[in-house]
């Protein structure tokens, strides 16, 4: 096991998911053998998801992140994620931030989510306070449209990673690992 650092990591899951599932387990194992703790709250009530109780969830799990502070949100959980963010007043410092299939737009496949997606987010200035954004999308999701995760990555002035036959990143599409989301925290990191 690599020695521990300062750093933690935080794994968000997205609708109808928990931290069970999917690549999120495999990505904290690998975190916590690189020596960096790693946590996935669940979210509350995932097949029902309440924007409110979901930023607030993010919210008492992340408070105000530190230079050392790794987060990597999947679908749904990256905006809720952002809109935690776009609430913190004062300076503050994030490492590292991945989104995996991440939007900020209405999904046509999913008219259920438009109350919660409903708003969006304020992203200006993300960018600044962040000292790596990822966007990871795939080039066939059936759930996001690719447009949604390329719009998001420019208003986090980034540009979008794609893995190649990904889906939505889910078991069910055969992603139950995923070393992009591992490999775009720890680039270059001597610890590793």
């Amino acid at each position: 096991m690599a020695h521990t650092t300062s750093r933690r990591a935080v794994i968000f899951h997205g609708y109808k998911a928990t931290p069970e599932d999917h690549w999120f387990g495999w990505l904290a194992d690998r975190f916590d053998s690189a020596g960096i703790p790693t946590l996935i709250p669940a979210l509350p009530d995932p097949a029902s998801p309440d924007r409110d109780r979901w930023t607030a969830q993010v919210a008492a799990t992340l408070g105000t992140p530190g230079p050392d502070t790794i987060v990597v949100a999947h679908s749904l959980g990256s905006l809720a994620v952002l809109r935690h963010l776009a609430t913190l007043v004062g300076p503050w410092r994030m490492g590292a931030l991945v989104l995996v299939a991440g939007f900020v737009d209405p999904l046509p496949a999913l008219p259920d989510l438009d109350g919660f997606v409903a708003g969006g987010v304020t992203l200006s200035g993300m960018a600044d306070r962040v000292g790596s954004i990822s966007v990871l999308r795939s080039d066939d999701d059936p759930i996001v449209p690719l447009a949604h995760t390329d719009r998001l990555a420019r208003l986090l002035e980034t540009t979008v990673q794609i893995v190649p036959g990904a889906g939505h990143f889910l078991a069910g599409d055969g992603v139950t690992c995923l070393p992009p989301a591992f490999d775009a925290v720890t680039r270059g990191d001597p610890g590793r």
